[in-house]
């Protein structure tokens, strides 16, 4: 099916940050959205789901048109700054996307090709709606206030002080706010967050809050604090896992040139991804209940099902999920194997493995000094040399990752919707995760060609229970873990342990989009969950959910 139609709900109201009502919500705000996320100009970070695996018709052909008209000063100009030659691309307009308003109340979106999981994209922040009279009306300060702001949900934005505190206030006109049970929101920005008390907590000065592992004994020593201290439910919706740089753009003295002829011998990236305590590694987050959040796979365990089956239980998996990814003996293997092919090529040991992390995000930089120790200590600190560097507190993506200023490095990657398609993203062609396809090694050019051809397939394949998709992609997955590419690792622990008088069964739920940040159906209770009353909740919850999934892929 590649043509979808909507309904809209008639009668629901677009308000202001006052509450006061401004215009009816009508399909033409649908439009209106697609219109502007995918223009070039507006530089909307997430334009990109509108096209993964050529979703929405013509939606990315008008954004390379718009793109084209910037860099060539609508079509004034052929080369552009460097004296690259700017190609033509031919006119596209903006009422040619895949999305009309038939009437008021009638959306429709034409897609490429059929879409099996098109209504999860819908979830995500750019497919919803805006108000095109008040979009035009704004022009570029568009989203950049409250005021700049048109609200048709459970909240609206009252307060808003950047880096000081947000206010939700409940929306009145929405069409189910009997289902709304928390009239104001009051969220605040401190720095010292890790730093909140019991006291705070229990006086009911706050209703949530983080509490660091560092912070653990103080809430221990209170009994009543200590009984409403639990943990988060793993997020499924991040995957982490260590990534080898295979273009290096670091510093000379991290010797560049060497780690570049290293990286590409796989046994030695094996060495080292067989190396890595994964569960010890867990611990630095979760150390109590570290297994909950390991994982062999880059896709998460119970992110998608197919014919009742688990994504992650299917064959091309076996290889991946049957056997230890934790194996001292076979890393020594492994490294002796490429220390004798390497010094034929001339590398220099210890290879320097440049290994940075970001300061701002708590207990990272442990994180490394245990990867440190694990390496050095299972392959030789002669095989290879770790050096943990401070990154930037702000902007450490594009000043790290972006940048190939790295050697080994912890990834994450976060889904956008219900497809192995999201996870395959990182390693596409472009990526700034790995740079293996702008790698000139002839064996890791060769398997780069089998991954891009698989997910190519992938992408064009759409049988009716996602069989032969899912295989493929699965099939693409395992190829980089077998040959040691990526290493996976595990899922987010959330904000890891929390006192929190909201519980987190209560509220919506997806594995991607942005379902879990939203308040909807969710109540304030008179005191958090403990330990014990919380894992008694989630199992009962994931057996649910599970169950669930199961019916709905068809076993």
């Amino acid at each position: 099916m590649t043509e979808w139609t909507f309904k809209i709900r008639k009668g629901v109201k677009w308000v202001d940050c006052e509450g006061n009502e401004v215009a009816e919500l009508k399909a033409d705000d649908w439009v209106a959205a697609a219109q502007y996320v995918n223009n070039a100009a507006r530089e909307a970070g997430n334009q990109y789901i509108y096209d993964t695996g050529g979703v929405v018709k013509n939606a990315q052909a008008y954004y390379d048109y718009t793109e084209y008209m910037i860099l060539s000063d609508n079509g004034k100009r052929t080369v552009d700054e460097n004296g690259e030659k700017i190609e033509p691309v031919p006119e596209v307009k903006e009422e040619d996307i895949g999305v009309r308003a038939d009437d008021d109340y009638t959306l429709v979106y034409t897609l490429e090709q059929p879409c099996s999981f098109f209504l999860t994209c819908l979830s995500y922040a750019s497919y919803m709606p805006v108000n095109r009279e008040f979009l035009n009306k704004c022009g570029d300060l568009f989203g950049r206030s409250k005021e700049n702001i048109l609200y048709n949900g459970a909240y609206r934005l009252s307060e808003f002080i950047p880096q000081e505190k947000r206010t939700l206030v409940k929306n009145e006109t929405y069409w189910d706010k009997d289902n709304v049970h928390i009239d104001v929101i009051n969220a605040k920005f401190r720095k010292d967050v890790l730093e909140i008390g019991p006291e705070e907590f229990l006086s009911g000065e706050v209703d949530m809050v983080p509490v660091s592992l560092s912070a653990m004994d103080k809430w221990q020593e209170n009994p009543e604090a200590a009984s409403q201290v639990h943990s988060m439910r793993p997020d499924i919706s991040y995957s982490y896992f260590y990534g080898f740089n295979f273009k290096p753009e670091f510093a000379s003295k991290y010797e560049p040139e060497n780690w570049a002829k290293a990286v590409v011998n796989e046994d030695f990236r094996k060495s080292i991804i067989y190396s890595l305590d994964k569960r010890a590694l867990a611990e630095v987050y979760e150390p109590y209940n570290p297994d909950i959040l390991l994982q062999k796979t880059i896709t998460p365990e119970t992110f998608l099902q197919t014919g009742g089956k688990d994504y992650t239980e299917l064959d091309p998996f076996k290889n991946v999920t049957s056997r230890d990814s934790y194996d001292t003996t076979f890393a020594r293997n492994c490294r002796d194997k490429a220390r004798t092919a390497l010094e034929a090529e001339g590398v220099k040991f210890p290879v320097k493995v440049l290994l940075p992390y970001n300061p701002a995000l708590i207990n990272w930089v442990d994180e490394c000094n245990l990867v440190k120790e694990q390496l050095e200590g299972a392959l030789g600190s002669d095989f290879v040399e770790v050096i943990i560097e401070r990154g930037p507190d702000t902007g450490f993506l594009s000043a790290v990752r972006r940048s190939g200023n790295y050697g080994l490095l912890l990834c994450n990657y976060g889904a956008d919707f219900a497809d192995p398609a999201t996870y395959a993203e990182p390693f596409t062609a472009g990526n700034t995760y790995s740079f293996w396809d702008q790698c000139e090694d002839e064996n890791i050019k060769k398997l780069y060609e089998q991954y891009a051809d698989l997910i190519d397939r992938a992408i064009k394949t759409y049988d009716e229970d996602n069989k032969k998709r899912y295989d493929l992609f699965a099939q693409a997955e395992a190829l980089l873990i077998e040959h040691a590419i990526v290493g996976p690792c595990r899922v987010s622990n959330g904000d890891g342990y929390i006192a929190d008088r909201l519980s987190q069964f209560d509220g919506q739920f997806a594995p991607y989009g942005v379902a879990r940040s939203r308040y909807k159906g969710m109540y304030l209770h008179d005191k958090s969950m403990g330990m014990d009353e919380f894992n008694a909740a989630y199992e009962k919850w994931e057996k649910e959910r599970l169950k669930a999934m199961a019916e709905l892929s068809g076993q």
